[in-house]
């Protein structure tokens, strides 16, 4: 199973290179970077902030846009060129090949970010700005989100087309950004229980992005605490198995003639 698992992510790392989209994503993301050391400039006794602020927005927005991008394409993509079926002719799994492609994405994502994170650094260097760990955090954290967001975006991929599941995809990284500010809204100005009921539920499941965003605490120089990191991560991990195990599920039903 491991081999198998194993080919398919680096066939699907491989498409994603020479996805010329993949590089103008991350081209754009450096520009965007680097012109952060322009606008630091402008501001007096703030450029650093402003470039580790700016910096780890780009990282986090365009992590996030090759996430959904190359996400919701990875199954509708091999059924479209009919290479699905040549593929699952041989002793693969549907599940294996799931697999194969969520590995794939998510070591595709970690070279951008650590692209994206070696220009962010480079900015930094050229203000003689000395090496910043904490940014690592809040890097490796934003990292853990996109995991999460690969996920759904693989989930929504198994059972609609690729412009659905990128709406559906999107839809639901908003939502749940703005989790916690929806729900007490919810609470504050609707008094029928069953809304609010709901309200709770959707808080429940649906992922909490925005306890994944610390670039604010890091860009101010304080730590993240270990346990928080630790606890993020678990909770990103679980979540991702979560949404795998049901990709699979529903991918093992999908009639792909």
């Amino acid at each position: 199973m491991i081999p198998l698992v194993k080919a398919i992510a680096l066939n699907t790392y491989r498409e994603a290179v020479r996805d010329k989209v993949l590089y103008n994503l991350v081209l754009f993301a450096i520009i965007m970077i680097c012109s952060s050391y322009v606008l630091g400039k402008i501001s007096v006794y703030q450029e650093i902030k402003i470039i580790k602020d700016l910096g780890l927005a780009a990282i986090s927005v365009f992590g996030m846009v090759i996430a959904i991008f190359l996400g919701i394409g990875l199954v509708s993509k091999e059924i479209e060129r009919r290479t699905l079926h040549s593929l699952l002719s041989k002793p693969v799994s549907r599940m294996e090949f799931l697999l194969g492609k969520y590995c794939g994405l998510c070591f595709t994502l970690l070279i951008n970010v650590f692209v994206m994170t070696t220009g962010l650094y480079g900015v930094l260097f050229v203000m003689r700005e000395p090496f910043d760990l904490l940014l690592l955090q809040a890097v490796f954290l934003i990292y853990v989100k996109l995991i999460v967001l690969v996920g759904i975006a693989i989930l929504f991929s198994t059972f609609t087309s690729a412009v659905l599941a990128g709406v559906f995809t999107s839809f639901v990284y908003v939502i749940g950004y703005f989790l916690a500010d929806l729900k007490n809204s919810i609470w504050t100005l609707i008094d029928a229980p069953p809304l609010r009921i709901l309200a709770f539920t959707f808080y429940y499941m649906l992922p909490n992005f925005r306890n994944f965003d610390v670039k604010g605490v890091v860009v101010s120089g304080h730590m993240i605490p270990l346990q928080q990191i630790v606890l993020l991560t678990l909770y990103g991990l679980t979540y991702s198995l979560l949404l795998l195990v049901l990709s699979m599920w529903i991918f093992s039903k999908r009639n792909l003639k």
